[in-house]
């Protein structure tokens, strides 16, 4: 996948309105298989995995959900000494900013991308780019957790919807 930074056009935005994987409740949390790749997308979300235990691989975070802002994973993550490498992403878009970061996170160690803008699109590199069999869970608001499986299947799903994005200059 190419870092070039990418915008969803209007016409096709009800694309992206449709989850990728499936529900995750939180009391399932706890029998995912920790020894498999573990990406958390949001700020609830992450929070949420680090309570029970869960210490992803990768980790990202806007400061804020459904519009407000949420201060207790940004506060965990400064009071934990934990690195955290800031991008830019602004609404409806995916940047070669984020795509690279995601990429050398899954290329290395334990990370956090703390997003200037907003991270809900997130969720499409990381399908892209993660191993076979990462857990992916991301918040999808106002409805709780999704989880995904990375597998060829949903890669398909993503790719479609990276197709349905306009290359920015």
């Amino acid at each position: 996948m190419e870092a070039v930074s990418r915008k969803v056009p209007e016409k096709n935005r009800e694309l992206f309105k449709e989850p990728l994987g499936r529900d995750l409740k939180e009391a399932e949390l706890n029998v995912i298989d920790k020894m498999s790749k573990m990406i958390t997308v949001g700020d609830v979300v992450s929070l949420t995995a680090i309570k029970h235990g869960i210490v992803p691989d990768l980790s990202i975070y806007d400061g804020m959900t459904e519009r407000r802002e949420m201060t207790e994973f940004a506060t965990l993550v400064k009071n934990e000494g934990w690195e955290e490498i800031a991008v830019k992403n602004e609404a409806g878009m995916i940047t070669a900013e984020l795509i690279a970061a995601i990429r050398n996170a899954l290329n290395g160690n334990k990370e956090i991308i703390r997003v200037e803008g907003e991270e809900d699109l997130a969720v499409i590199p990381c399908i892209l780019l993660s191993p076979e069999g990462t857990n992916i869970i991301y918040g999808w608001p106002g409805k709780g957790m999704k989880l995904v499986v990375t597998d060829e299947s949903i890669r398909k799903k993503a790719r479609y919807l990276m197709e349905m994005t306009e290359e920015l200059e």
